[in-house]
């Protein structure tokens, strides 16, 4: 057993502590008025997905409004970009676009960041919400009528996820639990591979993006029930609420969002998110999110931390409750 130091020392190595990281703060530190000093980096997932899509359009746009090359960085996908941006200098240089799984994760798998303590949230880019599909020979036409049979016939009903924590799954656990239904999780390793087990019978139903439903939806080889958004979504006018079609209160969207590290001045946040602003506004930009099935918002960081708080307190005691391991 190590002896008692005492506690002048204790406090001591807190005041030096302290201070050490005081001077770290205030060696990247950039005045307000001279924001930005040099090219921004936004950190991001890996190349080819959706984060790095809608990274690169918004980096176009702040390039051309704030007069700074605006370079993608992409990194693997889970907890390393979350990572990267925590430990950067809170200059407002360094800025990382996510989705819901930055503050999701964490309730899931340790992280090396707090998502609540150590970033500022900057804007709220937007929200993809999913359609519920479910096998042709399913004999249902509705959301009730899929709760009605799943409450009679108790796990035997499957629903294809591809991951712990991933959107499909926290949507499909939200169904069960505000539906009182047992419908069995399947695992696969992509989405098109789930949704083909769909066609090929293997599982009954599958919560997906609109842009990637839709095709199979069309072509008749899946059936869509109804969108996990609040409202009626744009995405898929046609389609029902599942909130309106037997499930009140249920809502399951991806937010999008821009953060900068914590600590990072509030002049600075509100430049950025001028800047993001502007550009998310534009026609065009947001023809080109509409196409990739994203719904621009374009918040404020009051909009982007008050989705995190209730994601967070809506999904994590569904996180609790069926306590979700990393597969």
């Amino acid at each position: 057993m190590k002896p008692d130091v005492g506690p002048r020392v204790r406090y001591a190595a807190a005041l030096n502590a302290a201070a050490g990281a005081f001077m770290i703060a205030c060696a990247g530190h950039v005045p307000a008025q001279d924001f930005p000093a040099r090219p921004l980096r936004i950190v991001t997932a890996e190349a080819g997905g959706g984060s790095d899509f809608s990274s690169r359009i918004i980096a176009q746009r702040m390039s051309a409004s704030l007069g700074q090359q605006v370079i993608v960085e992409n990194r693997p996908s889970g907890v390393i970009p979350g990572e990267v941006v925590a430990k950067a200098q809170p200059n407002g240089h360094t800025l990382l676009l996510y989705n819901n799984i930055l503050w999701i994760g964490p309730l899931i798998q340790p992280a090396p960041y707090d998502p609540a303590r150590d970033f500022a949230p900057v804007s709220l880019v937007g929200h993809t919400p999913s359609m519920l599909v479910v096998s042709t020979a399913l004999p249902v036409r509705n959301v009730s009528e899929l709760l009605g049979l799943a409450r009679t016939r108790r796990g035997e009903l499957n629903y294809a996820s591809t991951g712990s924590g991933a959107s499909n799954h926290i949507a499909a656990e939200l169904f069960k639990s505000m539906g009182g239904v047992d419908i069995v999780r399947v695992n696969y390793k992509g989405g098109g591979i789930a949704l083909n087990a769909i066609m090929a019978g293997e599982v009954q139903m599958m919560f997906t993006t609109v842009v990637t439903g839709t095709p199979h939806v069309r072509s008749g080889k899946v059936r869509a029930l109804a969108v996990t958004s609040a409202q009626v979504s744009p995405l898929a006018p046609e389609l029902p609420t599942i909130a309106a079609s037997g499930l009140a209160g249920f809502e399951s969207t991806t937010a999008t969002g821009i953060f900068a590290p914590a600590r990072t001045p509030s002049a600075i946040v509100r430049t950025l998110h001028q800047s993001i602003s502007s550009g998310l506004t534009l026609e065009e930009v947001r023809q080109k999110f509409f196409a990739a099935g994203m719904e621009i918002v374009a918040g404020g960081p009051d909009n982007l931390r008050e989705v995190m708080r209730t994601d967070l307190k809506r999904v994590g005691t569904i996180i609790g409750r069926i306590a979700i391991q990393r597969d």
